[in-house]
């Protein structure tokens, strides 16, 4: 994967996550847990862009993303309604 292709992934990847932690809510206070740590990688994935380190900015979105499908599954992350 070429750096742009990394860059691209990770922009697509975050604006993802972004839309669906918009739309998603704690159902349990774990599940308040949850979402502070997803935001902590996204803040983290955009800290390593501005560093141009961005294989670590790609690592980050998608443990972000990976801590949201857990917590929608476990059902701690539930749909806004």
């Amino acid at each position: 994967m070429t750096e742009q292709q990394l860059i691209e992934e990770t922009d697509k990847w975050q604006s993802r996550l972004k839309k669906r932690l918009n739309s998603s809510k704690a159902a349990k206070d774990e599940g308040k847990r949850f979402i502070t740590n997803i935001n902590a990688y996204l803040q983290d994935s955009n800290h390593f862009i501005e560093e141009k380190d961005y294989v670590r900015a790609f690592e980050c979105v998608i443990w972000g993303w990976a801590w949201l499908e857990i917590g929608e599954q476990y059902g701690y992350i539930e749909k806004k309604e």
